[in-house]
């Protein structure tokens, strides 16, 4: 079996994290999310994989290789094109449609083939999944988990009849006009015949324009239902979910890096922590190169990214800092995604730096003791008097 990674799309429902970031790399306990799935296929013997890139690819390229240090080799379609400037510009295909190019232009889709996307984390058990599709002929299987009716806005519904051949697809629907609390989780198995269904040259998906089409052309088409581990991060408010969960251990075969130092806290390699008048209770990870600095308090779960500053007297509830954060002395953050110049709060409202009425964080990398406009002001009144 060969396997391809969806990675393609801007990912514009977690920003602000892809606004530098493809959605594939944002980190999960500090490792790309899309590292996780290679290292699954890689358990189960599925050593090719293609992926898909557009929007930042170089950042996904630059950092898997050829797939070398995971015993895999990789290989990338790039979708879009250079303008008249000799700008490469991103441009995707849709889903289908990238599978489409990769198939006109090497023939890669000669076996079976898992497709996933690669956004999520997952401990499906492929053997299992492969066993099945070939058991009832299909030549598409789509891999589906229950989830509470009132969760189901959020997903492409699935309906099937009792052997599980596919009839009908819902995207999104109501809780009152859903047919079945059974989603997609975007991992599918495909037949080679499946990708000369797919029109060349052509933006198409696989949810709402390649399944509609095989349920119309009556193809041995099934869903399998199953239960795993299915970590999905569709939107900023999911991550902030997933990093509680993860930190609390509620994921399996997903442990917190670094050295514990006691119980629920773990730290990494050259970090300072200064434990006069400061409180850390776990799950708490404190990334590699970190100064915490005496009076701060740091309540889990919480993950602070490696070379972050924690300044006196600093209150960290249940957050996520992404590398190089500090937070300024007496500053309050609950329950927050800080990213670069950008933060998050749990219900997904995003907030620029500059909004706030006065600096609570910046890049750590600035050796300053105080935010810029703090220093200017000093320098000023200095002048003056």
């Amino acid at each position: 079996m060969k396997a391809m990674i969806l990675a393609a799309g801007k990912g514009t429902r977690v920003r602000p994290l892809t606004f530098d970031l493809p959605k594939p790399m944002i980190p999960v306990l500090g490792k790309p999310v899309m590292a996780y799935l290679i290292e699954h296929l890689a358990k189960y013997g599925v050593n090719e994989i293609m992926v898909n890139v557009s929007y930042l690819h170089e950042k996904i390229e630059d950092y898997f290789g050829e797939g070398h240090q995971y015993g895999v080799q990789i290989g990338y379609s790039f979708e879009g094109y250079t303008n008249n400037e000799g700008e490469v510009i991103a441009e995707a295909l849709g889903s289908a449609g990238g599978m489409k190019k990769i198939q006109q232009f090497g023939g890669f889709f000669d076996d079976t083939t898992i497709v996933l996307c690669g956004d999520a984390v997952i401990n499906l058990d492929l053997k299992s999944a492969l066993f099945e599709h070939r058991r009832k002929g299909a030549k598409a299987s789509v891999i589906c988990r229950e989830v509470p009716y009132d969760k189901v806005s959020s997903y492409g519904v699935v309906v099937s009849d009792k052997d599980g051949r596919i009839q009908q697809f819902q995207e999104k629907p109501s809780q009152e006009e859903a047919l079945s609390n059974f989603v997609s989780t975007g991992i599918y198995i495909f037949e080679p015949e499946i990708l000369d269904l797919i029109p060349a040259d052509t933006v198409f998906d696989i949810g709402s324009e390649l399944f509609p089409l095989l349920v119309e052309k009556n193809i041995p088409f099934f869903a399998q239902n199953r239960t795993f581990n299915w970590i999905d991060i569709g939107s900023v408010k999911d991550y902030w979910e997933v990093s509680q969960s993860v930190m609390m251990g509620e994921v399996a075969h997903m442990d917190v890096p670094g050295i514990q130092l006691s119980d629920g806290i773990w730290v990494g390699l050259n970090t300072s922590i200064n434990w006069e008048g400061t409180t850390i209770e776990g799950p708490v990870y404190i990334g590699s190169g970190c100064k915490i600095e005496a009076g701060s308090t740091i309540i889990g779960p919480t993950w602070i990214g490696h070379g972050s500053h924690i300044c006196a007297g600093a209150k960290i509830v249940r957050s996520v800092l992404f590398e190089y954060t500090r937070v300024f002395q007496d500053v309050s953050l609950e329950e927050m995604i800080v990213f670069k110049e950008y933060s998050v709060n749990r219900a997904g409202e995003m907030k620029h730096v500059s909004e706030y009425t006065a600096s609570e964080w910046t890049n750590a990398r600035d050796r300053r003791a105080k935010p810029r406009d703090e220093v200017e002001d000093v320098a000023e009144k200095e002048k003056i008097a």
